[in-house]
């Protein structure tokens, strides 16, 4: 029998802190849920003490999710494992995560301390988490720059304060995989208590390594291994969780562990982020990828068309991708599109369906043939729990050579219609300042972006905006067969979800102050 590997789930805090992929508080939520329904063993909710922002998204994720262990960050001070606690308190299943650096060069630059000094440190940091909940992981940062000695010393007194779970990061990236497993099978040969705790493994991708050197730890005797999403994270990111998952579930015989993770969750959980972040893959990403299951030469498609196991060593329904092409037109009803949606994992309400089917039929009256992209990304803008302060009513922009570029745009606000006209670079341009005149809102466009999510000349194109508000980023998504309506949709969200944002900030305010 294998043993278990249990899986960490750091995205919504080491891979929210990747530039680019931060979350607001809705959007945290919805993502745990969907972790939850992946199976992980533990979600790393955010750092409390780092804003009230993550404090309270570790705080609702903590009351909300009640399978699955929740984790708090926090380094090895008293403020900081308050904080996670007054946090994780609500947790069915508490876990106070705290860290500090072991490595010379941090213990000399960055924390200006003796080894002894940061021993006496993470003793003390390990000793008051206990005393708040009896699930406590230690980490040594930079633990694979670190001197074995002193590792296993830290190590070995961390669990002697009752540290259930020993993490040994390689922080950045540096390690090759048989150093990084020899550090791992040096801890569990030296360190005497070893057997008290549960080794796990924290990889960087800075040299492209972060799931070899875990696979390494886990055949040297680690038993947890923390990943995100995608990889994503810090720098190059982190291990890739369904890359972990699936070559523990593929090669079970040669690594002799198994998962808990539910595989075929794993392509709506990589979808959702990307939906949610607006980062995107490589189309050559391996698992979730849209080139990972797809096969253009001749002698694969001959010998797929043979048998399926000549070219893949896994199926696409394995980690929840049907590759299977059901062609929806404009004669298609409810009853096809809401079976196709169950062959793609999503079970609708009849709500959902009816709105579904509203923006497939104005759809399939624009396009030839409705492919799943189209479909997921038609239900990502449909199940978006996001309250629109401001609604798209008309647009009209006028554009060619030699002209100047205008927009007209009429927004809806509650009973009112607000309408406007600019003049800018180009019709998105014009469109973006007509709706700073209505709504007097000042940004500043950060980053624009807009990608084919199926293919053809009548393709919908998914659009990202990232616009920032007095210091604050937000996101705006949409998708449309046109990609100036869909643009101006995508900024419209955006500012959306800044008042909505600001609406939570206010009412928050209130409450604290007994409004």
């Amino acid at each position: 029998m294998n043993d278990r590997v249990y899986i960490f789930d750091t995205t919504l805090r080491d891979g929210e802190q990747s530039p680019g992929a931060s979350m607001n508080f809705v959007e945290k939520i919805r993502m745990a849920r969907q972790l939850e329904r992946l199976q992980v063993d533990v979600i790393e909710a955010g750092f409390p003490i780092a804003s009230e922002g993550d404090f309270e998204s570790v705080k609702e994720i903590a009351k909300q999710i009640r399978t699955v262990s929740i984790a708090g960050l926090c380094r090895a001070n008293d403020n900081d494992i308050d904080k996670a606690w007054e946090a994780l308190k609500y947790a069915e299943k508490p876990r106070i995560h705290t860290f500090i650096a072991t490595s010379d060069i941090h213990l000399k630059y960055k924390l200006k301390k003796t080894r002894d000094e940061v021993l006496e440190n993470a003793v003390k940091a390990v000793r008051r988490a206990k005393s708040y909940c009896n699930d406590v992981e230690f980490s040594c940062e930079d633990a694979s720059r670190s001197d074995i000695g002193f590792l296993c010393q830290i190590v070995e007194a961390a669990i002697a304060e009752g540290a259930t779970v020993i993490n040994i990061p390689d922080t950045v990236g540096y390690a090759v995989p048989h150093e990084y497993g020899a550090i791992i099978r040096l801890l569990m040969e030296r360190v005497p208590n070893i057997g008290k705790a549960i080794l796990s493994v924290h990889c960087h991708d800075d040299l492209g390594l972060a799931v070899a050197n875990s696979l390494s730890g886990v055949i040297n005797g680690a038993r947890q291994i923390e990943c995100t999403i995608n990889g994503i994270g810090e720098r190059a990111g982190n291990a890739s969780l369904e890359e972990i998952a699936m070559a523990i579930r593929t090669r079970a015989e040669a690594l002799k562990v198994s998962t808990n993770i539910n595989t075929e969750e794993i392509y709506k959980s990589s979808k959702m982020l990307v939906s949610l972040t607006g980062m995107h893959i490589q189309r050559n990403k391996a698992i979730v990828g849209e080139n990972a299951f797809a096969h253009e030469a001749g002698i694969h498609q001959d010998g797929m068309l043979k048998n399926p196991l000549t070219y893949e060593i896994m199926t696409p329904a394995s980690v929840g991708i049907k590759h299977s092409t059901l062609v929806l037109g404009k004669h298609s009803g409810r009853h096809a599109l809401k079976q196709r949606y169950e062959e793609l994992g999503y079970k609708l309400t009849t709500e959902e369906l009816e709105k579904a089917y509203v923006l497939f039929s104005k759809l399939a009256d624009e396009k030839k043939q409705v492919f799943d992209d189209d479909l997921v990304a038609i239900l990502q803008d449909e199940i978006s729990s996001l309250e629109e302060t401001y609604k798209i009513e008309t647009l009209q922009v006028t554009s060619g050579i030699n002209i100047v570029p205008t927009a007209t745009v009429g927004l809806k606000k509650g009973d009112q219609f607000l309408q406007d006209s600019s003049t800018g670079d180009g019709p998105v341009d014009a469109a973006y300042r007509a709706i700073g005149r209505i709504t007097n809102i000042k940004t500043d466009l950060l980053d624009y972006s807009i990608k084919s999510v199926s293919w053809g000349q009548d393709a919908i194109g998914e659009v990202f905006v990232k616009i920032a508000i007095d210091g604050y980023v937000f996101n705006g998504r949409s998708a449309s067969t046109d990609v100036i309506t869909g643009s101006v949709k995508a900024y419209v969200n955006a500012i959306n979800h800044a008042i909505s944002a600001r609406f939570r900030k206010e009412q928050s305010t209130n409450e604290n102050v007994g409004v």
